[in-house]
């Protein structure tokens, strides 16, 4: 292992230029995943109907969401690759067509609110989730224009290796929101105790901070003279075309990718809300250690783009291994925690509340938490080698890759074992797990192909 690092830790894609570029977007992505598993803890202490019910609504959101998300955020690829060959002058106008494409986003998320009854009703998890999931769903709707705008100015830093504005921001945002749920789901500070209505209002205000603050800093004078990030604000259709032409694969393998989860919690819903609570906190915790990781993909992204734009394949190949190395180093204590300490994580869920509810709750999550130790480690190669080939262009691959795996090995199977063969919570995780397998081969493997060596979104 020292002799690999040593290998891989000097000089251009080696190990210590890429931590350069993810260590503020690794605490970027880390203050995200301190900022969600805070809320659910809080949840938790609420009352088990709301944390049962805040995944599903918000997953609900979000799968549509990430088709805007994906899309508009993959204006760091496009800018990576500008920067990289040096063409400044298109990236402003890149960054203006991700927030037009983010107005689009907002309408359609507006237009999902007189559904929400419908929609939830349908699913069928018990009534008290169910009112839970409604109120969630319909004040969530309106958090789609500042995050998915955020995403595509966060892409003028990133993909330009200038990461540190993006950590201050969602640190700070990170601390807004777990104020504001603490103000608003308990009642704290004077105002009335909401519940999981307060937690989707903290989310909602929490989210146009990092909107707010972006879009100051990118129409900064520097950044005009250079970038043209305020001059060019108008929408261009040849331009927005050939984002929606590499971005929309990439939005559409997001929600999929998604989708597929969310499809899979519904589904647990069926079961109860013990077995739905359980899966809810288990993926939670996952999320905690999960979400860092996905800091240091974007950075491969970033990183072989620009060297895609510098037409060097060879060093953005070589990038690629340095992040997989640094990330299975950090997934390996992460996996072995879950399986010998899961009382550490649970015991933050529980600590509020002694009821006959949680102790059973609890005692699920620890057997769910030995499956997540497993698939973390198959994560690995899903969060490197998937951002490399898309830092490339490669993003037609990922989404149809997606689509396949998540329809026959994760959707069809879990539905078999839940309604028809009656087999229970773990046997569904265990499909899951298999599902994560399979995508993280399956993304090595193209990886290894070297097509998307010959790939480009700027030519």
């Amino acid at each position: 292992m020292k002799l690999i690092i040593q290998k891989y830790w000097h000089g251009k894609g080696g190990i210590k230029e890429l931590l350069i570029l993810s260590f503020p977007l690794i605490l970027s992505t880390g203050a995200h995943s301190i900022q969600h598993f805070v809320d659910r803890v809080f949840l938790t202490w609420y009352s088990p109907e709301a944390i049962a019910a805040a995944m599903p609504a918000a997953m609900l959101n979000f799968a549509p969401m990430c088709i805007f998300l994906g899309t508009a955020g993959y204006s760091s690829t496009f800018v990576a690759q500008y920067f990289g060959s040096k063409n400044y002058k298109m990236i402003g106008p890149v960054i203006w067509q991700g927030i037009y494409l983010a107005i689009i986003g907002a309408i359609f998320h507006f237009s999902l609110i007189p559904f929400a009854d419908e929609i939830f009703n349908l699913i069928g998890h018990p009534e008290k989730v169910i009112q839970n999931e409604i109120i969630y769903f319909r004040i969530i709707c309106f958090s789609a224009f500042p995050v998915i705008a955020a995403s595509a100015l966060a892409g003028f830093f990133s993909g330009r290796s200038r990461p540190w504005a993006i950590m201050w921001i969602h640190s700070i945002t990170t601390v807004i929101n777990i104020v504001l749920d603490y103000t608003l789901i308990f009642g704290n500070f004077g105002f009335p105790a909401m519940g999981i209505k307060g937690a989707a209002i903290a989310t909602v205000i929490a989210t146009c901070f990092p909107f707010v603050t972006l879009l100051i800093l990118f129409c900064l004078p520097k950044h005009e003279s250079k970038f043209k990030s305020l001059s060019n604000w108008k929408f261009n259709p040849k331009l927005f075309a050939r984002i929606i032409r590499f971005g929309f694969p990439n939005g559409f393998q997001f929600f999929l990718d998604i989708a597929g989860f969310s499809i899979f919690v519904f589904m647990i819903g069926r079961l109860g809300m013990i077995e739905l609570a359980a899966s809810n906190i288990a993926l939670n915790i996952n999320n905690l250690i999960f979400l860092p990781m996905i800091g240091l993909g974007i950075a491969v992204s970033v990183s072989v783009g620009q060297y895609i734009g510098k037409n060097d394949p060879l060093t953005a190949q070589r990038s690629t291994y340095s992040g997989f190395i640094i990330t299975f180093i950090y997934m390996i204590p992460a996996a072995l925690s879950f399986v010998l300490l899961p009382e550490i994580y649970i015991s933050l869920f529980s600590s509020n509340s002694n009821s006959d509810e949680l102790i059973k709750i609890s005692e699920i999550t620890t057997i769910l938490l030995k499956f997540v130790a497993i698939y973390s480690i198959f994560d690995v190669f899903n969060i490197i080698f998937s951002a490399s080939i898309k830092g490339a262009g490669d993003t037609k691959f990922v989404m149809i890759f997606i689509l396949t795996t998540a329809l026959i090995i994760l959707v069809i199977p879990v539905f078999f074992v839940i309604f028809i063969w009656n087999l229970g919570i773990f046997f569904a995780w265990g499909i899951l797990t298999f599902y994560i397998f399979i995508l993280g081969l399956g993304f090595y493997l193209r990886f290894k192909t070297g097509k998307w060596q010959k790939m480009s979104v700027i030519r």
